[in-house]
């Protein structure tokens, strides 16, 4: 079979997906090991006997709403292509914005940063990767988490990256850090959207949280003080509607300088704030 009757009878195939044709293109890619530019010029080439019958099962596993990334093995997250595996969640490109005030916050001299929940170490190796003076720490609680984490900064030779087995702040006893960040669960268990899209196959446990998704958080928050410097900052990504009852939790834990920034759809997604300077 030819790449473009393939593609063609495949684009059929995934026609409930929000990119069909995309999801194609990606899937033969990874089958094939052709670019996408290799694709759409020789798409008269001829689709071996293995590689077709290799694509009908991704393809029947995509059909059935698998995400592509579980099915590659790979998602490209701040220009960086990170191993995942149904284990962790999926990075998103609105986790870019963690990313983004994380780095705008750091101060220009070597500092150690702390990320809480690491899943990929999408976020932990963002930031080691731009960087390289800083020491970044991230932390799961799932081992095979932590492993893919550790695999995913060899692959990218990011030395500065650490990455260990932890419930939270469990497996830190005694160390500080100029910045916390962290993507925890944060939906409530009752959202409908957790029966929609890619977070159906996602780990629940990464996803739900108590207290209407804010039991994590308000953890976090009450435990982060005796982990940050003096004057050290802790972020939080969240849900779009929770913005006004994360500042709370923060404000109520004595925290400073509290804001929300929205993502790149211009919803609340990320809340800042800062522990107060001792007087020492």
């Amino acid at each position: 079979m030819e790449i473009r009757q393939w593609l063609r009878a495949a684009v059929a195939e995934l026609a409930q997906s929000e990119s069909p044709k995309r999801d194609a293109e990606i899937l033969l890619g990874f089958v094939t090991g052709k670019s996408r530019s290799a694709i759409i010029a020789f798409d008269d080439a001829v689709i071996s006997a293995p590689q077709l019958a290799q694509l009908d099962t991704l393809l029947t596993r995509r059909a059935r709403g698998e995400p592509i990334a579980y099915l590659t093995g790979e998602r490209e997250f701040w220009s960086l292509p990170l191993r995942v595996s149904p284990e962790t969640l999926i990075p998103r490109p609105d986790t870019e914005r963690l990313v983004e005030l994380a780095l705008a916050t750091l101060p220009n001299v070597a500092a150690c940063v702390l990320d809480l929940g690491t899943g990929t170490g999408a976020v932990a190796l963002a930031i080691a990767s731009e960087r390289s003076d800083c020491r970044v720490t991230g932390v799961d609680r799932i081992a095979g988490a932590v492993a893919l984490a550790e695999e995913n900064a060899r692959r990218l030779g990011l030395n500065n990256a650490t990455f260990l087995c932890s419930n939270w702040f469990a497996a830190l006893e005694g160390q500080r850090f100029t910045l916390i960040v962290s993507n925890p669960p944060y939906i409530d268990r009752d959202d409908r959207h957790l029966c929609e899209g890619d977070v159906r196959f996602e780990p629940r446990s990464a996803l739900v949280a108590d207290e209407q998704g804010l039991a994590d958080i308000r953890f976090i928050a009450t435990q982060a003080d005796k982990y940050l410097l003096s004057g050290g900052w802790l972020m939080f990504e969240h849900g779009w509607q929770q913005g006004e009852q994360v500042r709370d939790i923060m404000k109520k834990n004595n925290f400073v300088q509290v804001a929300t920034f929205t993502d790149y759809g211009g919803n609340d997604r990320v809340t800042c704030a800062q522990k107060t300077f001792s007087k020492e």
